[in-house]
């Protein structure tokens, strides 16, 4: 009887679906997530007299910069059918999502190895590390948007509602920007060049993404490498929802379907090689 019995209640076990500990972990340790990302917050603008100030006035004056080069310098016009002829907001349109995906990933790679006191003496979820990185990038991202709304509502004298919407546009990023920073991250601890080839490889990549230059300006040979990068469609959406006020509804699904293989195959990378972390560290 009790092998019939043990047979039946493993046959009754429902198989765990893939991430749902770690969505657990997260929910249950919110209060150390929350620590995490003030902790690292703070400490970007430590010693700073005016502190988290510096978020809002460096995107102010990249914008006037921009504005200086590229509209009353080089007179750069800028392609027809973008919502505005003033180049300098088209650059910062596409620039902030490129600044708070390429900041996260590079942050992340150098995160495990910068918080080993925590992962070696303290039963503590690395996991977690990537997530306030990204999150703490946020902050300072959500104080650049609404710089830009402000001036595009300014200059251009129109505001969509679809700006309500750009959360799901940085949700997707984060899904993106974690996985891979999972990934970095925890090759960071083996090989300790990850950082230095990152830095080299987001060189190519922001090249590779229309962000100076307009899609319509890539030779023809080439817009299959626009077809498979996810910050293609992250900048062009929030042009679209920021400039000409249109929800780009393909883009969000294109950008999103990319975060979440990432984020997915990111986070089994991680969990596997995270059994090494205390041994090297």
């Amino acid at each position: 009887m009790f092998p019939d019995k043990l047979v039946w209640s493993n046959f009754h076990v429902m198989p765990r679906i893939p991430g749902s500990f770690f969505l657990r972990n997260l929910v249950g340790r919110r209060s150390l997530l929350f620590q995490l990302v003030r902790r690292d917050f703070e400490q970007r603008f430590v010693g700073s007299i005016i502190g988290w100030v510096w978020a809002l006035i460096h995107p102010l004056v990249l914008l006037v910069c921009w504005w200086f080069v590229f509209s009353v310098s080089l007179k750069v016009a800028v392609p027809p059918g973008e919502g505005t002829r003033n180049y300098a907001l088209f650059v910062f349109a596409g620039m902030l999502p490129w600044l708070l995906f390429s900041e996260s990933v590079q942050r992340s790679a150098s995160s495990v190895v910068e918080q080993a006191n925590l992962i070696t003496k303290t039963v503590f979820p690395s996991e977690l590390i990537p997530v306030s990185v990204f999150l703490s990038t946020v902050v300072s991202h959500s104080l650049a948007l609404a710089l830009l709304v402000a001036v595009v509502a300014f200059v251009a004298h129109h505001l969509s509602p679809f700006v309500l919407l750009l959360p799901l546009f940085v949700f997707s990023i984060g899904l993106l920007a974690v996985g891979l920073g999972w990934i970095l991250g925890s090759l960071h601890v083996f090989l300790r060049d990850t950082a230095q080839l990152l830095s080299v490889a987001l060189t190519f990549w922001f090249w590779l993404t229309p962000i100076m230059i307009a899609e319509s300006l890539y030779p023809p040979q080439a817009r299959w490498l626009l077809a498979a990068n996810p910050m293609f469609y992250a900048v062009q959406s929030y042009r679209a929802i920021v400039l000409r006020g249109v929800f780009p509804l393909r883009e969000l699904a294109i950008l999103t379907a990319f975060g979440a293989a990432a984020f997915v195959v990111g986070g089994l990378f991680f969990r596997h090689m995270k059994r090494g972390f205390a041994d090297v560290l």
